[in-house]
């Protein structure tokens, strides 16, 4: 089936089965490697990115049924300046391997828009093999603290 996928402000086009999830569209067919194959379940968050502004895991998400624009971690920048959640992660040292990164900062902005008081329990969906949790708390609550309009 052809689809229509708004991804990072640019609109897509392409031809999937209809089987086919967002985070597959995403990588194997727009080349767009933020988010990550971490379990294929729904259960690690690596693949989280916003579909109209709300965190969804694109590894059970149909590519067919995305109906929203579509932010991926690529997708928050301003051109060579990081989103203020990006930055606090950089700061904070908020990372190791990596490769929960992007995940754990697309729920991050999530969070700080929502201006969630229980970070850690917002966050628990976001799964580090590296166990970098009170650093990435610590980003979330300086991207909170630099500016909660995120």
């Amino acid at each position: 089936m052809d689809i229509s996928l708004e991804i990072n402000g640019t609109t897509r086009q392409l031809s999937v089965d209809p089987g086919v999830t967002l985070l597959d569209a995403l990588r194997e067919r727009l080349d767009i490697t933020g988010p990550k194959k971490g379990c294929d379940r729904g259960q690690c968050g690596a693949c989280t990115v916003h579909v109209g502004g709300r965190p969804v895991l694109s590894c059970l998400t149909l590519a067919a049924t995305v109906r929203q624009p579509v932010t991926t971690v690529e997708g928050l920048s301003d051109g060579d300046r990081l989103h203020p959640v990006q930055q606090a992660f950089v700061d904070q040292d908020a990372l190791q391997c990596g490769f929960c990164t992007s995940g754990q900062i697309m729920s991050a902005v999530a969070a700080v828009r929502q201006d969630v008081e229980d970070v850690r329990e917002f966050m628990s969906g976001n799964l580090c093999r590296c166990a970098a949790y009170p650093n990435i708390v610590a980003a979330v609550e300086q991207a909170r603290q630099a500016d909660a309009s995120l």
